[in-house]
């Protein structure tokens, strides 16, 4: 039966990340009896930089959390574009008040979980080291298996996870398809050394080839590289059979892409591959079951992946406060206030990443120039608020009481 008026609604959220930790704040402070699952053993303290925009700026400030990520951030001044002897032939300056390429909060993604899994209040139970494996849920609550081999019931369930979310698979495998963009990406750490700028430096090569490096606060330097490419099962390849295919495929790229494959090896354990891709979903509920964040619309290579975690998370955990014995109202509600908000980030159409890959000499010439019209003194603040991470559609957030710190 659904708990009873005297009980407060006992809700499993799954992943720990940004989304996870978001409504395992708002729905504690709301009075729900809240557990947060990750499936890792420990607090993830990896990742790559991610920004914070928008909208997600102002849930931070709901949660009084800005001044802690502010004070926490990677120090990067802005976004280069360069070519093969390293120099800028594009530059996009960090601006105080304005997100461009480089927003004002650019944060590591551990640093930023840290953070917002130390916010969750303490009555929440934070369990590590498990994963659901079967879920069947009946019209007042759901049956939960786990890989430990527990079974728990509970009221609501919501996962919280990422892109490639194994709960969505497992329950949701008939409403989601993946958008392929044709490219894969890797990232990784590198030393820093003493030559190395506070920017974010982009270079770009023939044959569908991108590198990137940029600055942390934690004395190393962040990397990427990408190539275009059908899917051909890169990502789940053994990482010394990646680094082999990359060093191929990169052979005579120029720039550092040397010095960029020689750190990856160095770090193996911050090595890691994705594809390229969007998650699209037909509906982001069924029963007592939701998706919130990547798990729910992965919004690919478009810069707002964190923001809509933030926002999703907050207005599901609002709405569910706002309703908290009616959760049929507050997934419709929850999903009405955000569809076109998070549909307008999956707005970069498939070819869009392959145009930034460009195969021939001619293609990279075409880049370039583009590059530098985008960052000329007339065009460039049209440009860097017309970018894929601006936001579009942007949703009203409704005061909801409970969700001020």
């Amino acid at each position: 039966m659904p708990a009873p008026a005297h009980r407060p609604p006992r809700v499993l959220v799954t992943g720990a990340s940004i989304a996870g930790p978001t409504l395992a704040w708002g729905l504690a402070r709301s009075g729900f009896d809240v557990v947060l699952l990750e499936r890792s053993s420990e607090p993830r303290e990896t990742g790559q930089n991610i920004d914070v925009r928008g909208l997600g700026r102002d849930v931070l400030r709901r949660m009084e959390l800005e001044d802690v990520v502010l004070r926490s951030t990677t120090g990067e001044e802005g976004t280069r574009f360069v070519d093969e002897s390293g120099r800028a032939y594009a530059v996009f300056p960090k601006e105080e008040g304005r997100d461009g390429p480089t927003a004002e909060v650019e944060i590591l993604r551990g640093r930023f979980a840290a953070i917002l899994v130390d916010a969750v209040p303490a009555e929440v139970e934070l369990r590590y080291g498990d994963f659901v494996t079967g879920a069947d849920q009946d019209a007042e609550g759901v049956d939960v298996a786990f890989e430990s081999g527990a079974r728990e019931r509970f009221d609501l369930m919501l996962v919280a996870e990422g892109r490639s979310s194994r709960t969505r698979r497992l329950l949701f495998a008939d409403e989601t398809r993946l958008r392929d963009f044709g490219v894969s990406i890797t990232y990784g750490t590198l030393d820093r050394h003493s030559d190395d700028v506070d920017t974010w430096d982009w270079y770009t090569a023939d044959r569908g080839r991108v590198a990137s490096v940029r600055p942390d606060n934690e004395g190393t330097i962040r990397a990427s590289m990408s190539f275009e490419s059908e899917p051909f099962g890169f990502e789940s390849l053994p990482t010394d059979v990646q680094l082999s295919i990359l060093r191929e495929r990169f052979r005579g790229a120029g720039w550092r892409t040397q010095r960029i494959l020689a750190g990856f090896a160095a770090r193996p354990d911050e090595f890691y591959t994705q594809r390229m891709e969007q998650v699209v979903m037909s509906t982001w509920s069924r029963g007592r079951i939701a998706l919130v964040g990547d798990a729910a619309w992965g919004s690919g290579p478009t810069g707002m992946g964190t923001t809509l975690s933030l926002v999703g998370a907050h207005v599901l955990a609002g709405e569910l406060a706002a309703h908290p014995r009616d959760h049929a109202q507050a997934f419709g509600r929850y999903e009405r206030l955000l569809r076109r908000y998070a549909d307008s980030a999956q707005g970069l159409p498939r070819g869009g990443a392959r145009l930034l890959h460009p195969t021939s000499t001619t293609g990279v010439r075409a880049v370039r120039a583009a590059h530098r019209l985008a960052a000329s003194g007339p065009v460039r603040r049209f440009f860097s608020s017309n970018l894929l991470t601006s936001e579009k559609n942007v949703p009203r957030l409704a005061d909801y009481p409970t969700l001020r710190a």
